[in-house]
């Protein structure tokens, strides 16, 4: 494996698989540096709960499911409540609409196949191929991803949806502010040469840290002229955009290791123009 990242720190701004992917930077001659930009994933129980026992009782027309690590929180918890049965009849009886391979493979798992999917990995992805479906007083359920979807929630409405029931079975917490100081003064003072975003929310807790600190403006300057910024994927790609961070590198497989053999790649075509 070529050393493509010798020399280079990079900050890893997911906590999740952290051990793994700060064991790809090294064998790439990096240094890795564990910078969580969010905190603890948690199930919403209570919540999860009452949702699964309206959802079998009453099922909807069409399911959209957002993340495979959703839907099988969600099943977890059908099965302690032993509705695990009653939730699979709900969905097999349901238009089921899918973004990102990780939820195909998790229905596929309970021998379940989408009816619609999206084209590119992203909730826009999905907008897309929904709209060859008349949705006009249908009831949809979504499954959300740790945070609301403003985007597809308005566009459900403006496609004359009947009624829409939100099912979030985790939530994402803000990290200390002292683990996102560090990683906003290591990328202010240029003491890394990359930060590798895993998730939506962490570039949301990180620029609304920097803004509140009347940082934001330097933040966004570094990451256009110093700092490479990197995301696992579209849909973390998307929320960067948004919050005026274009990643740099995004991989064309959307794993957290091929993120990190991207942005070594990055730097090693960076270094032979």
């Amino acid at each position: 494996m070529a050393q493509n990242l010798l020399g280079k720190k990079v900050a890893l701004a997911g906590p999740r698989k952290s051990e793994e992917m700060s064991m790809i930077v090294r064998k790439l001659g990096g240094t890795p540096l564990l910078r969580p930009a969010q905190g603890t994933v948690f199930v919403d129980d209570e919540h999860l709960k009452s949702s699964i026992e309206a959802w079998v009782k009453s099922p909807p027309d069409w399911t959209i499911l957002t993340t495979g690590m959703g839907l099988d929180a969600i099943f977890q918890a059908a099965e302690q409540l032993e509705q695990q049965d009653e939730l699979l009849e709900a969905l097999k009886h349901s238009q089921i609409a899918a973004r990102g391979y990780k939820t195909v493979n998790a229905l596929r798992k309970r021998n379940l196949t989408p009816d619609v999917r999206d084209d590119d990995g992203s909730t826009s992805g999905l907008i897309r191929e929904l709209m060859n479906y008349d949705l006009k007083g249908k009831r949809i359920l979504v499954q959300l991803h740790g945070e609301s979807a403003p985007r597809l929630m308005a566009w459900l409405k403006e496609r004359g949806v009947a009624e829409i029931k939100e099912v979030l079975p985790y939530r994402h917490v803000p990290p200390q502010d002292t683990d996102l100081n560090e990683l906003l003064e290591d990328i202010l003072q240029q003491r890394i040469d990359a930060v590798t975003f895993t998730s939506a929310p962490q570039i949301r807790f990180l620029t609304a840290y920097a803004e509140k600190h009347g940082k934001l403006a330097d933040l966004k300057q570094r990451f256009e002229e110093d700092v490479v910024a990197a995301a696992v994927g579209r849909v973390t790609a998307q929320a960067m955009v948004e919050e005026g961070v274009p990643p740099k590198v995004i991989p064309e497989e959307e794993r957290m290791g091929s993120m990190i053999v991207s942005l070594g790649k990055y730097f090693a075509e960076k270094e032979r123009v």
